[in-house]
C-alpha cells in the first residue's frame, strides 16, 4: 500500500534469517503523524503479522496524531484506537526502536512499554516526552517567558531545560520505557537479539473466543 496513508511505511524484512513485520512512520510526509488512514494501514498489518506468527519491528518517528476537525469529524479516535488494540492483543515478540521524535498519545500507540513491547530501544538523539519541547516550553514556563528582559533568550534556554529533563532517551531508560539507548549502527545488532530471546516467550491470557476490536 504504497500509495495509500504515506505517512506509514509497513513491509517485511529479515533480522538474522528471521521474518519480521515492519511498521514505521514516514517524516517525510505529514511528519510521520497517525490519522485515520495510516492507523488502519497499521494495525491490519499488526494483526496479519500475529495471526501468521511474524515478530514486529516498530520504527518510531512521529509528533502525535493529526489534529484537526476533519479528522476528528472522520472518528481518529476510532481508527487510532485500532493501533492501540492491534499491538496489545498481538502475542509475538514486539520490539520497538525510537529513532527521532516520539510524542504524546502517538508515542504510546506505536508500540511503547505500555501496550506490551518486549524489547524498548532509542537512538541517543531521540527525543520522547508528552509534547515538543519547543511547545511545551512556551506553556510550562510562560511566566518566565514573558517577564524576562530578552523573552527569546529565555525561551531557548527553557527549551534546552526541557530537553534535559524530560525530552531525551536516558531518562525514559531511567523510569524503565525503554531497555537501551543505542547507537544507530547497533540497531540491527540489539534487535536480531531481541528476536531470539523473546521468541521462547509465552503469554497466559484468560480464554476468549475472540476479542472485540474498535470497529
Amino acid at each position: 500500500h504504497e500509495n495509500w496513508a504515506s505517512n506509514m511505511v509497513i513491509g517485511f524484512a529479515r533480522l538474522g534469517g528471521d521474518t519480521v513485520g515492519v511498521i514505521a512512520n514516514q517524516p517525510l510526509v505529514l511528519a510521520g503523524v497517525l490519522d485515520v488512514d495510516s492507523s488502519d494501514k497499521a494495525a491490519r498489518f499488526i494483526r496479519f503479522c500475529d495471526a501468521f506468527n511474524i515478530p514486529l519491528v516498530t520504527l518510531v518517528d512521529m509528533p502525535g496524531y493529526l489534529p484537526g476537525i476533519d479528522q476528528e469529524h472522520a472518528g481518529v479516535i476510532r481508527h487510532g484506537a485500532k493501533v492501540l488494540y492491534a499491538y496489545s492483543e498481538a502475542t509475538v515478540p514486539k520490539l520497538t526502536v525510537i529513532l527521532r521524535k516520539a510524542y504524546g498519545g502517538g508515542y504510546i500507540a506505536m508500540c511503547s512499554r505500555h501496550l506490551g513491547a518486549d524489547f524498548v530501544f532509542a537512538w541517543p538523539f531521540a527525543e520522547i516526552a508528552v509534547m515538543g519541547p519547543e511547545g511545551a516550553a512556551n506553556i510550562i514556563f510562560r511566566k518566565e517567558i514573558t517577564e524576562a528582559d530578552n523573552p527569546e533568550q529565555m525561551r531557548q534556554e527553557k527549551i534546552r531545560e526541557y530537553q534535559e529533563k524530560f525530552a531525551n532517551p536516558y531518562i525514559a531508560a531511567r523510569d524503565g520505557h525503554i531497555d537501551a539507548v543505542v547507537q544507530p549502527e547497533q540497531t540491527r545488532e540489539f534487535l536480531v537479539h531481541a528476536i531470539h530471546v523473546s521468541a521462547q516467550k509465552e503469554e497466559n491470557r484468560p480464554w476468549r473466543k475472540h476479542g472485540v476490536p474498535p470497529f
